[in-house]
């Protein structure tokens, strides 16, 4: 059975910094499979709420590299549902942060299997292909900007959830490509409202994130940030934190610039 395409597609954009480049200063390509395969996990979690694993991927070819400094944008979506397996389309582009230029740099298809937790529980008879993924609406459907992420063990503190700079490091992720692709500016963190955060997210769940720029000013705006958490097998979500981050567009030498809107 194949999926229709109104199924959400599932967004994991991020920077390509130094620490995962090669020596053509482009994104390596072992770290833009591990990309790859994280969304897909995500999508067919999303899509199936059971426990998966990857069992191949196919037609992975890449086209075009994505450079330094580039964002790049992961979009997974079910494309075709078997009863155990799901098939997801991971589409990988890069994109200039000053031009707005995009490239689609590779695109594959994922096999994803559903298996038993750790503790054999068995799993659900129905299969996947009889469910229809969840068109509830998510908070902050006007977002600029929609992505998620996985919370792993070095990502956590002693109590095994998400440590709040890494939360914290996340949301000014989101508010810098938010930012950047609404001014087209180099853009530097200049401060942030107070940021409450008032529920924990645990190992092994994701982390939904989302920014909107809500003022713009003559040499600034203010990107407001929201996380959740979201359960992996339950799809139960609890709002985490939000903070305003502002933002100063600046010049080639670092001195506050005015920003052309």
């Amino acid at each position: 059975m194949t999926v229709h395409h109104t199924n959400r597609t599932i967004h994991l954009t991020d920077i390509v910094f130094p620490k995962n480049i090669n020596h053509h200063e482009t994104l390596f390509g072992g770290a833009a499979l591990s990309y790859m395969d994280k969304v897909a996990f995500i999508a067919a979690t999303r899509y199936g709420r059971r426990h998966f694993v990857t069992a191949s991927c196919d037609n992975i070819d890449f086209h075009k590299p994505a450079h330094k400094g580039n964002i790049v944008d992961f979009a997974a979506t079910v494309i075709d549902a078997g009863r155990r397996s799901l098939k997801i389309e991971v589409v990988m582009k890069a994109e200039d942060m000053l031009t707005g230029e995009q490239v689609v740099c590779t695109r594959g298809i994922f096999n994803m299997v559903a298996v038993p937790g750790k503790d054999n529980q068995s799993m659900d008879d129905v299969a996947l292909s009889e469910l229809v993924m969840s068109e509830k609406s998510y908070d902050d459907k006007d977002a600029d900007l929609r992505i998620v992420e996985l919370v792993f063990a070095d990502d956590t503190n002693h109590h095994g959830s998400l440590f709040g700079g890494h939360g914290l490091s996340l949301m000014a992720k989101a508010g810098f490509i938010a930012s950047t692709r609404k001014c087209r500016e180099v853009m530097v963190l200049a401060s942030l409202e107070s940021t409450n955060f008032e529920a924990p997210i645990q190992i092994g769940e994701i982390v939904d994130l989302s920014a909107k720029v809500i003022c713009i000013g003559t040499k600034s705006l203010t990107v407001n940030v929201k996380m959740w958490g979201e359960e992996l097998l339950s799809g139960k979500r609890t709002f985490c934190a939000d903070s305003d981050f502002i933002m100063v567009a600046v010049d080639e030498i670092g001195r506050a610039k005015v920003i052309e809107t």
